[in-house]
């Protein structure tokens, strides 16, 4: 059962053709397309040389740490019957794995010194571990624990935060010589709704450990208050838009980032590509251009690459809906 006061998020729903609207602005405003441009290339560096240190084919069997149960089972899903056939399944399963483990810190690095904050990750077991990016906002301290998925945490990891925050807080302030902290634990990619609410239960813990001091409670909402010796503390959950929105400041940070990750790693073709044959039973429908003007154009992004668009933001919603493309006027 749900715990009560848990808020009760609606799906988040997209647009293609808000997307694409937005799109045309970061294009025409040199800000915002410089941006997306110093992160495209910081991006393309950084990628190569962790994809130079990804396992290749003469690494040892052991630094692969296969599950034989796994290999098995997905042995007879294929009808193998050599080694070799599953050997070559191992390799790209690894790799995907090691990306996993490295994207979130990588684009923490890329992103976060964009929009004026600095990217912290701490040593473990010091007051600042629970941190990895902070600013000065006016009077205001701006922290952020940030996780990759909307998934990661545990209940005893939801409880940890909550005591990193009420442990460290008065330290925090009392480093910046400020009585003003704004917590936030971010979440990279998502949605509220897709969320396994554990984020949620840090508000929650740091309600039912504070004696005295709430202010605000996070019954049926994302964020609370509280005071601990002179020190205002605001802890606000935010995922995915929500949270760039919030570390840029403006709206058009997710069309930034989206962009500057299709430049550094997409390359666009001269041609749309033909019909294809998906196993996932929506993935044509997320990832079609069908109603997008002909004469539709940007010069950050070519049509191309509008699909791969489509199939990031999907990871940002919970449904990607067409929208209106008649609003949609040519690039000149």
């Amino acid at each position: 059962m749900a715990h009560p006061g848990m808020p009760r998020p609606e799906a988040l729903k997209l647009s293609k053709a808000k997307l694409l609207e937005t799109l045309v602005r970061v294009d025409s405003d040199k800000q915002s397309s410089d941006r997306a441009l110093e992160m495209e290339n910081d991006f393309r560096t950084r990628i190569a040389n962790h994809v130079q240190s990804l396992p290749t084919k003469d690494a040892k069997f052991a630094k692969f740490n296969t599950n034989p149960f796994v290999l098995m089972f997905y042995t007879l899903q294929h009808g193998f019957r050599r080694i070799s056939e599953i050997e070559e399944a191992i390799l790209p399963a690894k790799v995907f794995s090691s990306m996993e483990t490295s994207a979130g810190r990588m684009v923490e690095s890329v992103v976060l010194p964009q929009y004026g904050w600095e990217f912290a990750p701490s040593e473990m077991h010091s007051i600042n571990s629970a941190i990895d990016g902070k600013k000065m906002m006016d009077d205001t301290l701006c922290l952020a624990a940030l996780k990759s998925g909307p998934r990661c945490l545990n209940d005893e990891m939801s409880e940890n935060f909550a005591d990193a925050i009420l442990m460290n807080c008065e330290a925090w302030a009392k480093a910046s010589a400020i009585k003003k902290i704004d917590f936030t634990y971010g979440v990279l990619y998502g949605t509220k709704k897709q969320s396994n609410k554990k984020d949620w239960h840090i508000l929650r813990n740091i309600a039912k450990k504070l004696h005295s001091g709430v202010r605000e409670g996070p019954e049926n909402q994302w964020h609370c208050k509280f005071v601990k010796k002179k020190v205002e503390v605001t802890v606000t959950v935010r995922i995915g838009i929500d949270l760039w929105n919030y570390v840029a400041g403006h709206e058009l940070a997710f069309l930034e980032i989206c962009t500057s990750l299709l430049r550094a790693c997409v390359q666009p073709s001269r041609t749309e590509p033909g019909k294809q044959n998906y196993t996932i039973s929506d993935l044509e429908q997320i990832i079609s251009i069908a109603g997008i003007p002909r004469s539709f154009n940007t010069k950050i992004l070519q049509r191309s690459q509008l699909e791969w668009l489509f199939f990031i933001a999907r990871h940002f919603c919970d449904e990607l809906i067409p929208g209106d493309f008649t609003s949609l006027k040519a690039k000149k």
